[in-house]
């Protein structure tokens, strides 16, 4: 009996806005315990999905930090949003535990839900505090973990606001090398 390989799971650091990601299953919302509107992604998923995300959402808080929870895109051009809260840096600890718990459970509901794409903002590298390059080394470490055992997400994308950010994420990426397959992609945030 011949078993075939298993298929890859491509790994994308691009620049652009998580809110427009037209070509993704699912976007992950950097959420607060409260699942609210907030400043930075979740403000700009909240402000793109309009009213009705808030109103699924609000019945699943609160979220501990390092957990997630799944709601339909509403506005956006996705099927999915998966709401995470990540870790304030300095004040939840392990910050490094909590994060990566964060990725670990979007991608077990993406998984789940049975997508095959899903896009990561730098969770809590906004108002939340965590350094990027520590934010890059633990998120993509925590996918590339996981993507041995993901069934059927074949894509993950990292969407970073600034090109500095997307530079850095493709650095963590190139350092870590994997037989898991991956590239490192840049795009500009007109092109979604």
């Amino acid at each position: 009996m011949s078993m075939s390989a298993p298929p890859r799971v491509v790994i994308e650091c691009v620049r652009g806005d998580i809110a427009v990601q037209p070509d993704v299953d699912a976007v992950v919302c950097a959420a607060n315990p409260h699942l609210t509107t907030g400043a930075g992604v979740a403000g700009a998923i909240h402000r793109a999905a309009g009213p009705g995300l808030y109103r699924e959402a609000a019945p699943l808080a609160p979220v501990r930090t390092g957990d997630a929870v799944i709601t339909g895109a509403h506005g956006l051009p996705n099927r999915h949003v998966i709401h995470t809260v990540g870790p304030v840096y300095g004040r939840d600890e392990p910050a490094a535990g909590l994060l990566a718990s964060c990725c670990r459970r979007c991608l077990e509901l993406a998984d789940q839900a049975r997508l095959e794409s899903v896009a990561f903002p730098a969770i809590s590298t906004g108002v939340y505090g965590y350094p990027v390059a520590e934010a890059a080394r633990v998120s993509l470490a925590t996918v590339l973990e996981l993507a041995p055992g993901l069934h059927h997400v074949r894509r993950v994308r990292f969407v970073l606001w600034s090109e500095e950010d997307r530079k850095v994420f493709s650095r963590a990426l190139e350092e870590r090398g994997t037989g898991v397959g991956h590239e490192a992609a840049r795009r500009d945030p007109e092109s979604g």
